[in-house]
């Protein structure tokens, strides 16, 4: 057999363990079962588009955690997983999708082989691959044990990243100016949406040299014109037009780590009120990589972007960041701190956000973006590093 393929280094998995086993004793936790797969990945290193079925990680304070899941998904648990063979375990298929018995009912008897089923055990509860369904059958087959909520606990664990995670986010950076460059170049009045898509997909699959492209968490957003207004618009078949604005929010994605970037392109003469927005979204994100600075929080980002927006009359609200790393669909964020004025949480050295102050008006939307890395001294680094501008094509 060959020989897998652990991204990281022993020591940064046990790294990540010990921090994972402090937060659940603090929580009172002796075990934890974590179902988000970018916290399974992390955990674990495992690798596989299996999310759509139950699957997760069992972690302990006394041995490694064992990676669960359906039995055809734990032959890729086996060649991606750090941990040993026996650490591993399959549920049969005549569990997947039946109306007469669950996977949760498996997992149980996995709880009680280990001496768990009176243990106070967490959950991530608010997470998109634990259901209403899972957590009630789950709860029926260990009446003795506590179930309790553990959602978040990991992710904010993954908050400052370790010199590995950052070097592999810096390669997602340069696949991330890659597909950036790509949209940029291509947009062209006449050229189908989907054909522009398609040569971004290209772009960021193919990579830069050596680094390979994944497939990003979030699929490309290129929205035009009054589309643009809105924050999640995909794309459609329709030319790109003349007069128009576009903005492109994508990432490059390697080895499940992302660096996103939006640019604007404007297809045309831009109105005069873009081009103020322009300048006030430029100086405002000047202002707020300034306040991005180790011992500050990440509510002073969003001041001071806030501060410069208010300064040229123009209105705001919601956040304007958040971090990023590992992650897998439906979302490149981690879902801990906020870049916005309430939330006050204190920014580290190795901290990775997008920052994110995109304006969507009533009739264009105008995003220029960065991903920063919070330094040991002085302010945040952008790890990109396509010009910051709204790029306009005659």
């Amino acid at each position: 057999m060959s020989e897998k393929y652990v991204p990281f280094s022993a020591a940064e998995y046990a790294r990540r363990l010990a921090k994972t086993r402090a937060a659940m004793e603090k929580a009172g936790l002796e075990a934890l079962f974590v179902t988000d797969p970018s916290n399974q990945a992390w955990l674990t290193g495992y690798d596989g588009w299996s999310f759509y079925v139950h699957q997760g990680v069992i972690v302990t304070h006394d041995r490694d955690p064992i990676w669960w899941g359906r039995y055809m998904d734990s032959i890729g648990a086996g060649r991606t997983c750090w941990m040993a063979p026996g650490s591993i375990h399959g549920y049969a298929d005549n569990f997947v999708q039946s109306t007469v018995r669950h996977p949760m009912q498996d997992l149980a008897g996995h709880f009680r082989a280990l001496g768990l089923g009176k243990a106070r055990i967490g959950v991530e509860m608010e997470n998109y691959y634990y259901s209403a369904k899972a957590h009630a059958v789950l709860a029926a087959e260990l009446p003795e044990a506590t179930l309790t909520d553990a959602t978040a606990l990991v992710n904010w664990q993954r908050l400052v990243k370790s010199g590995e995670e950052i070097a592999f986010i810096r390669n997602a950076a340069k696949i991330s100016d890659k597909v950036v460059a790509t949209a940029i170049e291509r947009a062209e009045p006449g050229l189908r949406k989907n054909d522009l898509v398609a040569d971004i997909f290209h772009a960021g699959i193919t990579g830069v040299g050596d680094l390979w492209g994944d497939y990003p968490a979030i699929v490309p957003l290129t929205p035009s014109g009054i589309d643009a207004t809105a924050a999640h618009l995909t794309w459609n078949g329709a030319p790109m037009r003349e007069g128009e604005a576009t903005f492109f929010e994508l990432s490059g994605c390697y080895r499940r780590y992302h660096a996103p970037l939006c640019r604007t392109v404007f297809l045309g003469t831009p109105p005069q009120e873009m081009l103020e927005a322009e300048k006030a979204q430029i100086e405002g994100i000047e202002a707020g990589l300034e306040a991005a600075r180790a011992g500050n929080r990440t509510c002073d980002i969003a001041s001071a972007f806030m501060a410069v927006l208010k300064k040229y009359g123009i209105h705001r609200e919601g956040r304007m960041g958040y971090p990023i790393g590992l992650s897998y669909p439906p979302d490149w964020g981690e879902r801990t701190a906020s870049i916005r004025t309430e939330d006050e949480t204190v920014l580290e050295p190795g901290m990775t956000f997008h920052f994110m102050p995109a304006l969507w008006m009533e009739s264009w939307g105008l995003e220029t973006t960065e991903t920063i890395l919070i330094t040991e001294s002085g302010r945040a680094e952008p790890l990109c590093s396509v010009e910051r501008k709204l790029f306009v094509k005659d």
